[in-house]
């Protein structure tokens, strides 16, 4: 059995040629991000947002939850993929970042689908948790700071339906997770949250090492 690949500029650029669909008005998101400070690291690579898409479109979604919206580019991404009659859910510490993505998410004819909630993400699921009770989405996708993961996982499985996915960003958090030296908040949640994912009989879950590392987590079909 082969090894992971290890993916040279090159073999990157190939994935890309022969994978990646962006559409103007992402690729034009995705400019206008780049410019801001650490806006490259911070959003999604479009090949991750064409994951989502196609990832929201097998559930298929009826109500997402986004916890960390940036520019809006994976809101975007998700949004599109919403079964009809469908929203989306995305929360963030500041509404600053989300008004980029507004206007995008108008000229793609998605905005009326996208409910957006500013402030501390903890206090924004437990809200969800009271307002729209258990199971209540279809897909979660977690994207916020690397810190909370095992808390916004612990009350994502709650707001996630039982045939329902819950997808985390950043989990191999650039390559920190693997470094002594690294002892930092974040990269600690990260660890945290990994291990926490990995031992938790509740759940399936893969943790792929595709971008920065993204973990899929269903929960565990209960069987006679």
């Amino acid at each position: 059995m082969a090894d992971q690949l290890e993916l040279s500029a090159a073999l990157s650029g190939y994935v890309r040629e022969f994978s990646l669909r962006e559409d103007t008005v992402l690729a034009e998101l995705r400019e206008q991000t780049s410019q801001l400070p650490a806006g490259s690291a911070m959003q999604v690579m479009p090949e991750e947002g064409q994951l989502l898409t196609l990832l929201a479109g097998l559930t298929p979604a009826r109500g997402i939850l986004e916890i960390g919206t940036f520019t809006g580019y994976s809101t975007l991404c998700l949004a599109r993929a919403l079964a009809p009659g469908g929203t989306l859910v995305t929360c963030d510490i500041t509404d600053r970042w989300a008004r980029i993505g507004a206007d995008y998410w108008r000229r793609a004819g998605v905005e009326d689908r996208i409910e957006v909630r500013v402030g501390d993400a903890a206090t924004t699921l437990e809200a969800l948790i009271d307002e729209r009770g258990a199971g209540s989405f279809d897909l979660v996708f977690i994207d916020a700071d690397k810190r909370g993961l095992p808390d916004y996982y612990e009350r994502s499985l709650t707001l996630v339906g039982d045939t329902g996915l819950i997808v985390v960003d950043n989990t191999l958090f650039f390559g920190r997770v693997v470094d002594p030296e690294a002892r930092d908040a974040d990269t600690e949640g990260v660890r945290a949250f990994n291990a926490l994912v990995r031992d938790d009989p509740r759940v399936e879950m893969s943790l792929i090492p595709m971008a920065d590392g993204i973990t899929l987590i269903r929960k565990r079909r209960v069987t006679a």
